[in-house]
């Protein structure tokens, strides 16, 4: 396990880079997280990781890949949902990598 220094908080992250404690998320967290990755957030990543969070909520899981692309076209309209404009922000992994930037649980069928 390693941990995440934001401001004066240590977040504990699991094997994976994800949060142990899914309510030490925020905006911060986020940003940190993403520095990580060498990505900086944009309008648009938050207007995904907003998404995912809300998905999250409805259902409680972290979505693969076609459901995200999905969900994302059906809340956000085809030409944001779709796999060439989540894979180009969320560097060829969206559901991982956006669910991770998001706070959530890794997505049980990603390896």
């Amino acid at each position: 396990m390693s941990t995440l220094t934001v401001g004066e908080r240590a977040i504990a992250l699991d094997k994976d880079g994800y949060l142990v404690d899914l309510a030490d998320w925020s905006d911060d967290v986020a940003q940190a997280l993403a520095a990580q990755e060498q990505l900086e957030l944009t309008a648009e990543h938050w207007e995904v990781l907003t998404l995912l969070r809300a998905f999250y909520q409805e259902f409680e899981l972290s979505p693969a890949t076609r459901p995200l692309i999905k969900y994302t076209a059906l809340k956000l309209g085809p030409e944001k949902g779709n796999s060439m404009h989540l894979n180009r922000l969320f560097k060829g992994t969206p559901a991982k990598l956006a669910a991770k930037l998001a706070g959530l649980p890794k997505p049980t069928n990603c390896i």
